[in-house]
This record gives structure tokens, sequence and C-alpha cells, in this order.
């Protein structure tokens, strides 16, 4: 059996339900150690760096190695798209030297561009838009909590309308479970997003955190100030002040409630230590996922044929 067609990996909804469902199954074999042999001998992953990471890199670094490929760390500063080249050019140069690229950086229409125009699979890593493969490990963690039928549950955010809150909502599209987004006005979630999820899901956006928490089987939160909004953390301190999540607001959730975070984070600004070093709290679990769930997303794009 050949390469499989090209497929990338650039929003969540690139992906359908089945195709998820069949990559969270695959990563449970992974976590598992049941794929004995590795799938991608002698292949090699491109990855691209605009911003800086601890978790993106050292998970798709250590899970190639797993696989048995070679990842490639290319900074900004080690490619010639520092110096101008433009990002057709990249990928129709990396297209020839390697197996898969995944790219962490800023526009999300720079990820798009890479990948109409690169002839190998293109991962989404995180840009300011999405976060697609925090979903995988978020939504695969949620899945040992609760089992895989995810339509029933109650998932509520808080904080920032960011590339996470949208990448819920690409979540909520997809598998209809009920999202209640709390954020202050002038920070809610992408609209075009957020319409589109509200047309396949129960989506809420709310400026009270209890009602958004009220009932609530998942809780999640990020940072207030992300990566490239240093000179606004000010500001963002005050504007969200009240929308730390506190023992007080799980309080609020259903019995069986957890936490989720995709670091790195404040303790005492949006997450209360009691919270996130908690018993409900299943952070670390989520971390370790993103190794798990991005190996799967590796072996789906990138293998040649079975990968049992």
């Amino acid at each position: 059996m050949g390469r499989r067609e090209k497929r990338d990996f650039v929003a969540l909804t690139d992906f359908s339900r089945g195709e998820l469902d069949e990559l969270f199954a695959l990563a449970d074999r992974l976590k598992k150690g049941e794929v004995k042999q590795p799938p991608l001998v002698d292949q090699t992953l491109g990855m691209l760096f605009a911003k800086r990471s601890t978790r993106t890199r050292v998970s798709f670094e250590v899970g190639a190695f797993q696989l048995g490929a070679h990842a490639l760390f290319l900074s900004s500063q080690d490619l010639q798209l520092g110096r101008g080249e433009t990002i057709a050019d990249t990928a129709r140069v990396l297209s020839r030297y390697v197996d898969g690229i995944m790219i962490r950086t800023f526009a999300h229409s720079d990820v798009e561009e890479l990948a109409r125009h690169a002839t190998i699979p293109v991962i989404n890593g995180l840009t300011d838009l999405l976060h697609p493969c925090q979903l995988l490990a978020d939504l695969m963690t949620v899945r040992e909590q609760f089992g895989p039928e995810l339509a029933a549950l109650k998932v509520a955010w808080v904080g920032d309308g960011n590339n996470m809150a949208n990448s819920w909502l690409n979540a909520a599209r997809i598998y209809g479970f009920e999202l209640r987004i709390a954020c202050p006005a002038g920070y809610d979630p992408d609209s075009q997003i957020l319409g589109a999820a509200r047309d396949s899901a129960p989506v809420a956006v709310l400026r009270d955190p209890a009602a958004a928490v009220e009932g609530a089987h998942v809780v999640s939160t990020d940072v207030w100030a992300s990566m490239g909004q240093e000179a606004e953390a000010k500001a963002r301190m005050e504007q969200f002040a009240g929308y730390c999540v506190t023992e007080a607001l799980m309080a609020k959730t259903d019995s069986s409630s957890i936490f989720l975070h995709c670091l790195p984070a404040h303790r005492g600004e949006e997450v209360e230590a009691g919270v996130i070093d908690g018993p409900r709290s299943r952070v670390w679990d989520e971390a370790e996922n993103r190794l798990h769930a991005q190996k799967a997303l590796l072996v789906r794009l990138m293998a040649e044929g079975n990968h049992g």
C-alpha cells in the first residue's frame, strides 16, 4: 500500500467526527504501547517555530522519535523566511526534503498558505486563531474521564475568547456538546467560528463565569495575555478580574467535573492553585496526551501502508 493521499490538519474541522474517533482509538493504542512496529521509520518531520514552545516542541520531537522518525527543529532565525523568502517557496522546498511539516506561528493565513503550496502534510501547531493539536489532547483527556460519547457533556470555557476558545467551538461543532464561553465584553471568540458552531451545537457566550460553569462537566481556561500580547497584560488583568477559576466556582460544577488548562499557568490569575493542583485537575494527563494524540496524528498523516 502506498502513501496516503495528502491531508493537512490546519483546523479540528479538517477531520470528520468519525475520523477523529479513529484518531483517538489509535492514540489510546499508542498510549498503551500496543503499536509495536515503529510506523514512521526513515521519515522526517520539519518543525517550524515562530513562537516559543515547551509542550509543542517536546511532544512532537519525542513523538516523532518514538515513531521511528526524525524531527528537525527550525526557528524563524534558521530559515530564509526571516530574510523575505515567501511561504509558498518555503513550502515547495521543504516538500522536497521532509515528509511532513508542523508549524507554530502567529498568523493563521501563514499556515493556510503553507498547506496550499506544500505537497506533504501540514500540521497547525498553533496560530493566533486556532490551537487544534491542544484540542486533540483535551478531547482525549475528556474521553478518558467520561467515555467516547461527548454529546451529553456540558463544557465551560472561562477567560479570553482566544485560539483555545475558538478550538473548543470547533470541537462543539463536531461533537454537538453544550459549550458555554464566559469572557468580558470585547474579548469574544471569532464571530465566524462562533456562528458555525451555533449551527451545530448549543453554544452560548456569557459574561458571568458562575452561569457558565453551572453543572459543567469540564471547565477549561488559559492565560489572560498570550504570547505576543505582553503589552496588553496590565489592561487585560483589569478586564479579566472576576474570571479566575476558583474553588468556589468549581463548586458550582457537576460532581464529576474536571479542570483543564493548556499551560503555562499563572496561579492566582486565571486559576487558583487549589484548582489546578487539586483533585479535579487533569492538567498533567492533558499535557501528557499532547504526546499520544499527536503521535496518532503523525501516523494518520504520514504513515505508509498500515499502522498496526
